[in-house]
């Protein structure tokens, strides 16, 4: 009778081991736990999620920086949230030299600067901004959208960086606080604020300024404090950096057009998917457009705001302007390349 009891007793056990077992067996290893969460981070199309940063130098309320939020939104959702853009404006991540080697190191991901602060990385990048290039904007656009943003794309690749999409700085116009500009003569001997870019230093040199390099950021201080005497720059960042309110004259100049890059770094790029890269690609261009737009409305507007504000504006006559600045043509064109610059020429005179 005992052994009976005990042979049940032992068939119970047995009965109770094997149902743990079969439970333990739904218990997920450490191993199969953190693959589960990798997996559970992947897109369907099998990328991880990303953050990528882009920093720029102008303020949260200009086009720049309008346009980038509008294309980091469409970017998230067009990917169900696996690639988030972080914006940082105001220089928050250096200025624009500095944020164009980040892009070639590989330090920042993101990057939208005038093409200007790219001379620092290979001089041929800043053709598009020969002085009086681009009487109609439109052919700046063609261009850029085509045969130069080509070229100037292949030249980005030798320094590890994808051109994404050229959005617009805008034509830039001179402001200053010593007297009205309706000639040369007006210019001569004036202290003007410029980028850290030797095309555009020459240039005003040619046009009898003293051009003095500063970093966008020390630019207000410099114009409030008198350390110079004025600056240059589109519209819109002129109204959106306050430069209107320690300035008393503004001359509607229009001595150079300028596209914004919008660049990756290689390492960034490489790291997406062909869908998430393909996607980035179709928004930025939407969002081009849109930016483009919001420069061009935005100029007469802003002339009207300048002069409500108190600035006193003049319209020169800028024909004596081009013919001081073509010694600038003729030097750039050994440095910048003949077949850049034809491309310049072939489409400016359209």
């Amino acid at each position: 009778m005992r052994i009976k009891k005990y042979g049940l007793l032992l068939i119970c056990l047995i009965c109770l081991s094997l149902v743990v077992v079969g439970c333990g067996g739904q218990e997920s290893s450490p191993a199969e736990t953190e693959a589960t969460e990798k997996n559970d981070s992947k897109d369907a199309a099998g990328g991880e999620k990303v953050v990528l940063k882009v920093g720029h130098i102008n303020a949260p309320d200009h086009p720049w920086n309008i346009a980038l939020e509008g294309f980091a939104e469409d970017v998230l959702e067009a990917t169900d949230g696996n690639v988030e853009i972080q914006i940082f404006p105001s220089s928050q991540l250096g200025g624009e030299r500095d944020m164009a080697e980040g892009l070639k190191l590989g330090t920042l991901e993101m990057g939208l600067f005038g093409t200007g602060a790219l001379q620092s990385l290979d001089e041929r990048l800043i053709v598009e901004e020969l002085p009086y290039a681009w009487s109609v904007r439109e052919n700046a656009y063609e261009a850029l959208d085509g045969e130069l943003g080509d070229a100037l794309n292949e030249i980005l690749k030798g320094h590890s960086i994808v051109g994404i999409s050229y959005w617009e700085s805008g034509y830039r116009h001179i402001t200053n606080n010593v007297r009205p500009i309706n000639s040369l003569e007006d210019l001569k001997g004036m202290k003007l604020r410029v980028p850290e870019a030797e095309m555009r230093i020459d240039t005003f040199k040619e046009l009898g300024a003293l051009p003095t390099p500063l970093a966008f950021s020390e630019v207000f201080t410099a114009l409030q404090q008198g350390t110079v005497d004025g600056q240059e720059n589109p519209l819109a960042t002129i109204s959106a950096s306050k430069f209107n309110e320690v300035q008393d004259y503004l001359t509607i100049s229009g001595h150079i057009w300028g596209s914004a890059l919008l660049g990756i770094s290689e390492q960034a790029w490489n790291s997406l998917s062909p869908e998430y890269q393909e996607i980035i690609k179709e928004k930025a261009d939407v969002w081009k457009e849109k930016e483009r737009e919001m420069i061009r409305k935005g100029e007469e507007e802003l002339v009207e705001e300048m002069k409500a504000a108190g600035m006193e504006v003049t319209e020169p006559d800028v024909e004596e302007f081009k013919k001081a600045v073509e010694p600038v043509w003729t030097k750039y064109e050994d440095v910048l390349g003949k077949d850049l610059v034809d491309i310049v020429r072939k489409y400016s005179n359209k």
